[in-house]
């Protein structure tokens, strides 16, 4: 029955450091299939270590491991504080131009994700920065070369696959060129799509030959390509290009739709069913712990008189998310904490990271 499947196409937010008994029912009676964790959930190694192995203990109600997630970029987007290896931001490692130590960053920074029971980093960001007045993406972009940002963003989601950790590129079809935050209002760009083929997609289609398991959508508006609808909610953007042109077969995720992008706009119980019929397979729910209940009951209701399209959808949407966990999550063993806090913080990774900040490939001085 489709109304049991919904809850694995939700990733939702917590409350604090441990489960909540009400967020362990909602979690379970729902088959809620992923958890984001934020700064409020993470405090230190051991405690991290003993959440996620909560949630997974939680598993048996469905019968299929959860995904866990959290933003781990380096440099600002950086949820896991010492004694973590601090890693810089992305333009630190894209100004020295090497794909294997964007290799060996991602992977020891996954290292230490998979030791604490994290199995999905919302990573690599494969914005390319075209305004340099973009302060919400930044030296969060590997730069404004859409050749070198596809080639670090591939290596970094290889680095990841290596390290066990499910990889998200992001903000498809590219964010790099805009002023507004999508946190507090929806941003409206002019770009066509040939402008948009020629540089913005040019990541995306290098990244999505190397296997990333996930593409985040962007809330943003381009009235050229969909005049009425943002990304997250436009089948020209997800199912017509993203799926059909671009051929990407896995897993298309929303940003959190509770930004404000899409609340000053439109009602919390629409949103969920605007970004599934526009193609979407799972939704981030990341702060506002009544809007995934909203949202699901809205789509169990819209399922009582929805056409054979999106009840397909919601059906295949399923089938991905399950075979991802069965094929990749059901096989990251969780080691021991005494085995897992030797990696975190590890002194090969600081060194790594500490030459990276400092623009020194140590590839080349150690030859």
């Amino acid at each position: 029955m489709l109304n049991n499947k919904l809850g694995q196409l939700f990733q939702i937010g917590i409350s604090g450091t441990t489960l909540t008994n009400d967020e362990k029912k909602f979690i379970t009676q729902n088959n809620i299939g992923g958890i984001i964790l934020f700064d409020r959930n993470l405090k230190e190694p051991q405690q991290i270590f003993e959440l996620c192995a909560e949630i997974q203990s939680l598993k048996a109600a469905n019968d299929m491991p959860f995904i866990i997630s959290t933003d781990m970029e380096g440099g600002r987007v950086h949820r896991m504080k010492p004694p973590f290896t601090q890693w810089p931001a992305l333009r630190k490692l894209s100004d020295l131009d090497s794909t294997s130590l964007a290799f060996k960053f991602s992977q020891s920074m996954g290292i230490e994700l998979k030791a604490v029971g994290v199995n999905l980093d919302f990573a690599p960001c494969i914005d390319i920065l075209t305004n340099p007045k973009n302060e919400v993406i930044g030296d969060r972009s590997a730069g404004i070369d859409p050749e070198i940002v596809a080639k670090i963003g591939s290596a970094l989601t290889r680095g990841y696959i290596k390290s066990d950790i499910l990889t998200c590129a992001k903000h498809f079809p590219g964010h790099g060129n805009t002023i507004a935050d999508s946190h507090d209002e929806l941003p409206i760009e002019q770009l066509t799509m040939d402008e948009l083929n020629e540089r913005e997609l040019i990541p995306y289609k290098k990244i999505i030959r190397s296997k990333v398991d996930f593409i985040m959508t962007a809330h943003i508006k381009f009235p050229s390509i969909d005049a009425e609808n943002p990304v997250t909610f436009s089948k020209a953007f997800i199912t017509d290009l993203l799926k059909n042109e671009l051929r990407f077969k896995n897993i298309v995720i929303t940003d959190d739709l509770d930004m404000r992008a899409l609340r000053n706009h439109y009602e919390i119980a629409e949103i969920p069913i605007l970004a599934l019929k526009a193609g979407c397979d799972s939704l981030l729910y990341c702060n506002e712990p009544e809007s995934p209940v909203i949202a699901l009951e809205a789509i169990k209701k819209h399922l009582e008189t929805a056409d054979s399209e999106f009840k397909n959808h919601i059906e295949q949407a399923y089938e991905k998310m399950a075979l991802l966990k069965r094929e990749k999550v059901a096989n990251i063993q969780m080691l021991p904490f005494e085995v897992s806090q030797t990696v975190i913080g590890h002194p090969d990774h600081i060194e790594l990271a500490q030459a990276i900040n400092d623009g020194i490939n140590p590839e080349l001085t150690n030859e």
